[in-house]
């Protein structure tokens, strides 16, 4: 049987990397090929994103495909949610995109609220209310008088955006425009009335197109720049949670879904929009998935309060390998003190150590006294949180959640996974670790004609990728956590 190579960029709001996905009878191969850094950047009070340096890493993993001859038969680009760039009318870029966690957005969503209601905006939108979605960056630079703005023709969401500097076509990709609480999911088109609010016209975005459609073909001064052909660019899932859902190995619909790294997504794939009274109060979102589904979820801070204290004890000159983060979690004594990850004081803190201390000071709970303790409540928090989202999930899911799934970087933490399968009580299924990229390139197969739909997809999955199974146990112990995690969380 053929091999069939595809390239996938999959950028996350730290790091990015370029992973060679080749497909050979009926398994998925994988090789990274470069990883390199996705810092914000702080100028004059304002946070961007320097695409211009993500662009030039592309171009290096280009030449370094060209280089090893590797027959590439197209490449598709993922990222994160919610930011965009702006395209002047000549197709200029107008400046770096701005950075979600640019605190201009701090309470524009209730003073976006005071033109159209909260409850309006969920019934148009389905997306939970976040400060950086995309519909009050847009009011809050509208009010800046932001000079992009003002100036552009088109914004591009930053798969698109990505898309376009490598081959001069603009397209808006269903999935990552579903992200920006601007896009009716029921319309499947951007909802007129909310870009009214905001003072912008509807001709800034193009109606979506699905996953799997071909963008065009990398530009020639590039190819010939990188030493490749005229490259084919397909708009994969662009948004990385939904390439990422593609890889679930499901056998069955009836699974929860975790997407576990900086930001944790809990979630069901359903086959409608589910926006009612109870999905508005629990504040979840309906987001676009391939072959027409939704992504039924909740975001979640995840490993990003682990993360930020790892940078700071680094600065501190104390340096930790992951597995020494779990192994020192794991020697750490239990339920000691715990905190509500999505509490908005750790949404980006100057120190995430007194910011936890803080929480617990205020919550009348013990303060961690050394780094283990630290860990080993951000960690049970998380599995006690994902608890609390699993049972939102089981009240307003269609059916059955049977199992839980969990994938992406967080699935290879044992000591984590183990605890979520205690806090929620239903059988945990870990890995795989790659599967954004699994699926930004089986999305890319699919546009090729070699796989038929998301359930082969992740047949394929199961078959090429080890899978390790977590039983919960000690559930009485964790039902008591979870009563005082509740207690904690509503002081």
């Amino acid at each position: 049987m053929k091999k069939h190579t595809f390239l996938a960029i999959d950028l996350g709001a730290t790091s990015g990397r370029s992973v060679l996905i080749t497909l050979s009878h009926g398994k998925i191969e994988m090789q990274e090929l470069t990883r390199f850094p996705n810092n914000m950047l702080e100028l004059h009070g304002k946070y961007y994103w320097n695409i211009y340096a993500l662009y030039q890493y592309i171009k290096e993993a280009l030449t370094l495909c060209a280089e090893r001859k590797f027959p590439l038969e197209s490449m598709g680009v993922d990222t994160w949610g919610v930011d965009f760039g702006y395209i002047a009318p000549d197709g200029t870029l107008l400046g770096l995109p701005r950075a979600y966690r640019d605190p201009y957005t701090d309470g524009v969503p209730d003073e976006f609220f005071k033109k159209i209601s909260r409850d309006e905006v969920y019934r148009l939108t389905g997306i939970q209310v976040l400060n950086f979605n995309s519909l009050y960056q847009l009011y809050a630079a509208s009010r800046e008088q932001f000079a992009p703005l003002k100036s552009a023709a088109r914004i591009l969401f930053m798969p698109d955006l990505i898309s376009y500097l490598l081959t001069g076509v603009d397209v808006c990709e269903y999935t990552a425009a579903s992200t920006s609480q601007i896009l009716n999911p029921v319309t499947g088109c951007f909802e007129p009335s909310l870009l009214e609010a905001v003072g912008i016209p509807p001709t800034l975005f193009t109606n979506p197109v699905s996953s799997g459609t071909k963008v065009g073909c990398l530009t020639p001064a590039l190819a010939m720049e990188a030493g490749l052909p005229q490259l084919p660019v397909i708009a994969v899932a662009g948004h990385d949670t939904a390439s990422a859902v593609v890889a679930v190995p499901a056998s069955n619909p009836n699974f929860a879904y975790l997407s576990s790294g900086t930001w944790s997504l809990m979630g069901i794939e359903t086959e409608h929009p589910i926006i009612n009274d109870k999905s508005c109060l629990f504040n979840f979102t309906n987001e676009g998935g391939i072959e027409g589904t939704t992504r039924f979820l909740k975001n979640i801070t995840g490993m990003w309060l682990v993360e930020q204290c790892r940078k700071e004890w680094e600065h501190q000159g104390h340096t930790y390998t992951y597995p020494q983060l779990v192994e020192m979690a794991t020697d750490a004594p239990s339920f000691i003190s715990l905190v509500n990850p999505d509490d908005s004081r750790f949404a980006n803190p100057r120190s995430m150590t007194l910011a936890i201390a803080d929480y617990c000071r205020d919550t009348g709970q013990p303060i961690p006294q050394s780094h283990s303790q630290y860990l080993r409540c951000i960690f049970e928090s998380l599995a006690l949180r994902y608890r609390e989202v699993l049972d939102m999930l089981r009240e307003l899911a269609p059916f059955p959640i049977l199992q839980l799934h969990v994938i992406g970087g967080g699935s290879q933490n044992r000591l984590l996974n183990q605890f979520t399968a205690n806090a929620t009580g239903i059988p945990l299924i870990a890995g795989p670790a790659e599967a954004t990229a699994m699926g930004n390139g089986l999305v890319q197969a699919k546009a090729g004609g070699l796989v038929a739909d998301r359930w082969e997809m992740r047949r394929m999955v199961a078959a090429s990728v080890d899978l390790t199974d977590y039983t919960p146990c000690d559930t009485a112990l964790w039902q008591d956590a979870y009563e005082k995690y509740q207690r904690v969380i509503l002081k």
